[in-house]
């Protein structure tokens, strides 16, 4: 049941997720001094990024998970998790305008594209869905 009344949309949204929380937990196992954790504009790196990363790897499980099943304590979740991405976003572009570490702004305009459109999209269609959940 909890299949259907998710839709195909919801469930992407669960998997990716469910990735993203995969990678957020290696952030602290990546040699690459340019791999770090990105927490509110800033990339952190040493212990900030071992448990910074991992954190937030465990929430978007919790939140994945709260989606997949369809549940009402997601909504918070949601919401906030929206809000952060937008927030992070425009922090790390204030942070980083006009330096080496700011990636071109072709792809910076498709990675919030779909970096807010995932985060506020599944905010937008559990609010919606609201009645749905349990």
């Amino acid at each position: 049941m909890a299949q259907n009344s998710r839709g195909l949309v919801l469930t992407t949204f669960a998997v990716l997720f469910a990735m993203l929380a995969v990678s957020n937990l290696s952030k602290p196992f990546q040699l690459s001094p340019n791999v770090g954790f990105v927490f509110f504009g800033g990339k952190t790196h040493g212990i900030a990024n071992a448990i910074l990363g991992p954190a937030f790897g465990l929430m978007l499980i919790v939140y994945a998970i709260g989606i997949w099943r369809m549940r009402r304590w997601v909504l918070p979740i949601a919401y906030a998790y929206a809000a952060y991405v937008i927030l992070n976003l425009l922090l790390y572009t204030i942070r980083n305008a006009g330096s080496a570490d700011q990636p071109s702004a072709t792809f910076m305009l498709g990675y919030m594209a779909i970096a807010i459109g995932v985060s506020t999209g599944s905010a937008i269609l559990l609010h919606r869905r609201r009645s749905a959940l349990l």
